[in-house]
């Protein structure tokens, strides 16, 4: 990555004004997954210990561009408080000159926490001009002497505070987790070591047709799990019973075999799977074949599967995983999900997990210090991997 890092800044007696992604679950005004602000840490504490002063942008769930306290980073502010030996500050507002003011007077060594910016629509640029964007984005750089980013899940949107920002600011650097995300996820684009098994889930094949293309360039082999599966038995002509289908993808996902067939790369489908005659725990279930009868959905790989897909990733050496083998929520259909989540740990390969679902799993199952990476970014790894470029990245300064 040509890009500047936290380290190549001098913060010393600076306000560093830095993106982080304090989008975390809240539940009777208490935060209940804190993993996005320990995430943050490292920079945070990094700019406090070397002399800087921070002012902390962020949104959290979708205001709509009005100021609706529902949506307070509140929560998020006070847990950071507990987390940190600093003085942690929320400013009322996002902007304004009551903000202005309470930036002015922040001390080295003291945070400030603006509102959830997303209480501007110019934030997202949504029913607003470009030039209303890029004045406000222009008031959030008048409050930082230099910019850090250290958002990732968000760095495929070119929000005012990700990437409209940063053409009001001379010094635009990646914090430690933003350098983290591009580093591991960048390995695996250019040179990653092999064999490499990508592993591929989740309930369609839509989300995922670039990077499955992208990656069948790279890879030995490719593992299909989870609903996306049965689009492709039905592809195949196999019967799916009432499994999950893109009856408009059925005939991308026979080219995509076919394609994977030339480039000679081990595209693995279920060879056996977890059925119910209902979408529900309580269902009555059991294993079939690649052919699933009318009455009956498959929700899970099989033990079979299980068995195939374990020893492929067993003897890999970088694993990309990106969506659950089935619908792991519930408990009679987990097993493919957490077996597939202990074999990557188990095995000596550099582990790459992206996706909300993927890393839910991980969490879940206790093995996620296990993993080499375990990435913040849902759809930004995706992107990232399709080769895509992420307008928070591009944004910031060259080296």
């Amino acid at each position: 990555m040509n890009k500047m890092t936290i380290r190549d800044l001098d913060v010393q007696g600076k306000k560093v004004l830095m993106r982080v992604d304090f989008n975390v679950p809240v539940k009777d005004g208490v935060v209940g997954d804190d993993t996005r602000i320990t995430a943050a840490l490292p920079s945070i504490n990094y700019v406090l210990e070397n002399g800087g002063s921070l002012i902390l942008m962020s949104h959290c769930g979708r205001p709509k561009g009005e100021k609706n306290m529902a949506f307070t980073l509140k929560p998020a502010a006070n847990r950071l408080a507990e987390l940190v030996d600093a003085k942690v500050t929320l400013a009322p507002d996002v902007i304004g000159p009551e903000v202005k003011g309470l930036v002015d007077e922040l001390k080295a060594g003291e945070i400030l926490v603006l509102e959830n910016v997303r209480f501007y629509k110019e934030e997202e640029g949504k029913g607003c001009t470009a030039e209303e964007q890029d004045a406000f984005a222009k008031e959030l750089a008048s409050f930082g002497d230099v910019y850090v980013s250290d958002a990732f899940g968000t760095a495929h949107r070119a929000h005012a505070s990700m990437a409209v920002v940063t053409k009001h600011i001379d010094q635009c650097a990646a914090g430690f987790l933003l350098s983290k995300e591009i580093e591991y996820l960048g390995k695996v684009l250019e040179a990653p070591e092999k064999p490499f098994v990508a592993i591929i889930g989740g309930a369609k094949i839509s989300g995922k047709i670039d990077v499955v293309t992208k990656l069948m360039d790279k890879c030995d082999a490719i593992l299909i799990g989870g609903g996306m599966a049965y689009t492709f038995y039905k592809a195949q002509g196999k019967a799916i019973g009432g499994s999950l289908v893109e009856d408009d993808k059925v005939q991308l996902a026979g080219e995509i075999l076919a394609q994977a067939e030339a480039k000679g790369v081990k595209l693995m489908l279920p060879v056996d799977n977890m059925a119910a005659d209902a979408f529900s725990a309580e269902a009555n279930t059991k294993v079939v074949g690649d052919s699933i009868e009318d009455g009956w959905m498959a929700l899970d790989i099989g033990p079979r599967t299980i068995e195939l897909y374990c020893a492929e990733v067993a003897g890999a050496k970088t694993v990309v995983w990106n969506g659950p083998m089935g619908c792991f929520e519930m408990a009679p259909f987990a097993a493919g999900t957490f077996s597939v989540c202990e074999a990557v740990a188990k095995s000596d390969s550099i582990s790459i997990i992206g996706g909300g679902d993927s890393v839910a799993a991980v969490n879940k199952s206790g093995v996620a210090d296990q993993m080499s990476h375990v990435s913040t970014g849902g759809g930004a790894s995706l992107e990232f991997m399709e080769g895509k470029q992420l307008p928070g990245i591009v944004a910031l300064t060259d080296k």
